[in-house]
Order: C-alpha cells, then sequence, then structure tokens
C-alpha cells in the first residue's frame, strides 16, 4: 500500500515539476531540463528528483545551481497542487543515465569492431603443427 502512494505522489511531484519547469523559471543559468525520474522516501517527507540536460558539462553545472537555488519555490508549487498534509523536501540529482547509455554503446561498439577483428584473422587461419602421419590418404579424401 505505501509502495503504491511512493509511486503516485513521485508520479505526480514529476509532472508538477515537469510543467512548471516547461513555463520557465526566471534563471538565465537553467537549459533544457527534462526530469527522469522522482523517487519518493517511505514517509513521503523527502523526493529526489533526478534531472538530465542535454549539452556542455558548463551548461549542466549551471542548469543544476539554478534548480538547487529554485527549490523553494518548486516545493512550494508542488506544494500548492499536492492534496497532501505535508510537502516533500526536494533534492535535485543528476541522472548519470544519458552518459552510462554513451559509455555502455562504445563498449558495445568496441566489442563489435574486436569480433569483426577476430572473424577476419580466423578466415585466413590454418591448423597449427605438421600434418597427421598416421592418417591415411583415402580417410583425407574422404573428409574433402
Amino acid at each position: 500500500m505505501a509502495g503504491e502512494r511512493q509511486a503516485r505522489l513521485a508520479d505526480r511531484i514529476r509532472v508538477i515539476l515537469a510543467e512548471r519547469l516547461e513555463k520557465g523559471l526566471r534563471d538565465p543559468r537553467l537549459g533544457f531540463v527534462t526530469i527522469t525520474d522522482v523517487r519518493v522516501s517511505g514517509d513521503l517527507q523527502h523526493a529526489s528528483v533526478f534531472y538530465t540536460v542535454p549539452g556542455t558539462e558548463e551548461e549542466r553545472l549551471s542548469s543544476g545551481a539554478a534548480l538547487t537555488s529554485a527549490t523553494g519555490m518548486l516545493r512550494s508549487e508542488v506544494g500548492k497542487q499536492l492534496s497532501t498534509r505535508l510537502v516533500p523536501t526536494l533534492e535535485f540529482i543528476p541522472d548519470a543515465l544519458p552518459e552510462n547509455a554513451d559509455h555502455i554503446s562504445a563498449l558495445l561498439r568496441e566489442a563489435q569492431e574486436r569480433d569483426a577483428e577476430v572473424a577476419r584473422l580466423a578466415s585466413s587461419a590454418s591448423h597449427a603443427g605438421d600434418a597427421d602421419p598416421y592418417l591415411r590418404q583415402e580417410d583425407d579424401d574422404t573428409k574433402s
């Protein structure tokens, strides 16, 4: 029961924050922010908000600073639209999902290149060692 309520509250907070950020904040540091996930604690007192910002590292850092400075305003916006007795505190955490996905893609590309190299080497390879002197000629002909 509590897990279901947490999930509903987290989803509602995500929607409220996304709509508010879509309207924009009056902070020039804020870039194009996407709220990727919200996780609410078991006692519904704390919400961790995960976000991504496309662009350079500097843009990500400045958008993170803008979100941190607007936390109070965003929390009051969440409080206005939620019908809960207590409004959870908000903590904004940069989501590492895009960086992890890029890293995994690079590893998969590298593995594919190595597999292609191994296949190329295997196609021109021959068996190691001398021919088997005990193999009879007719056995050799039947294998061909």
